[in-house]
């Protein structure tokens, strides 16, 4: 996928998640994240949101203050707050070149980091919400197989770090269309590979399930697992 695909990934993941919180409501339990409830989804990623257009927009040298502090409304209003935050995103991230220079949490400093992470982070809480709603649809398989890749390409910068072990090895396969992934398991990080290879655990799937799995929205046994899947339910717990 490129930097177009990306934002045309935020309208339709924002316009598909706006739908969802307004048919769950704010009150409805999330079950996939913890004690959150639609509108603390909808606080969180209307936030983020907001923070992300304006790095992208001000492009500062440094980030200015936190996506936590910025300042939500109560109650129902929640549900607007995050249906009018994707289209400015959208709106600025397509009027900027994707190589252009632009602040990140990462080593890629550039403004397709904000498209890639934004859409990744989207589809997977527009899943969230359309879960608590009553009515999940699979990730659209481009964009999964995409959202795999990405999750091991930002681990070493999320809080806490890579996950460890001793070299322990997970084959992840996608059973419907490309995509592969031999992740080992170092004592300093994860090293992967795209290649076909024996693991000591081989989980075979969707490209969306493979995804969701991996960022502990779905049960292990949701795929074809050989091997030892203790493997796969730590990672998926977050106990690597």
């Amino acid at each position: 996928m490129d930097h177009s695909a990306f934002v045309h990934a935020i309208r339709r993941e924002g316009a598909a998640l706006a739908d969802a919180t307004r048919a769950a409501g704010v009150e409805r339990p999330v079950p996939t994240c913890g004690e959150w409830t639609i509108g603390d989804l909808c606080s969180h990623v209307g936030r983020l949101h907001r923070w992300a257009t304006e790095i992208v927009a001000r492009r500062p040298a440094d980030p200015v203050g936190h996506w936590k502090q910025l300042a939500v409304p109560d109650g129902p209003a929640l549900v607007d707050f995050v249906a009018q935050g994707y289209g400015p995103l959208a709106d600025v991230l397509a009027a900027a070149g994707a190589e252009e220079s632009c602040w990140s949490w990462t080593d890629q400093r550039t403004v397709e980091f904000w498209s890639r992470r934004q859409a990744n982070e989207l589809a997977v809480h527009r899943w969230d919400a359309q879960l608590a709603a009553g009515r999940p649809e699979p990730i659209d398989r481009d964009l999964a197989v995409d959202g795999i890749q990405e999750l091991f390409d930002i681990l070493p910068f999320r809080p806490g770090g890579s996950p460890t072990g001793n070299g322990e090895t997970m084959h992840l396969h996608c059973t419907d269309g490309d995509g592969e992934w031999l992740v080992r398991l170092e004592p300093d990080g994860v090293t992967v590979v795209n290649e076909h290879a024996k693991g000591d655990v081989a989980a075979r799937g969707g490209a969306s399930d493979l995804l969701l799995m991996m960022w502990g929205r779905v049960p292990v046994d949701r795929l074809e697992v050989f091997g030892d899947a203790s493997l796969l339910v730590r990672w998926s717990d977050g106990k690597l």
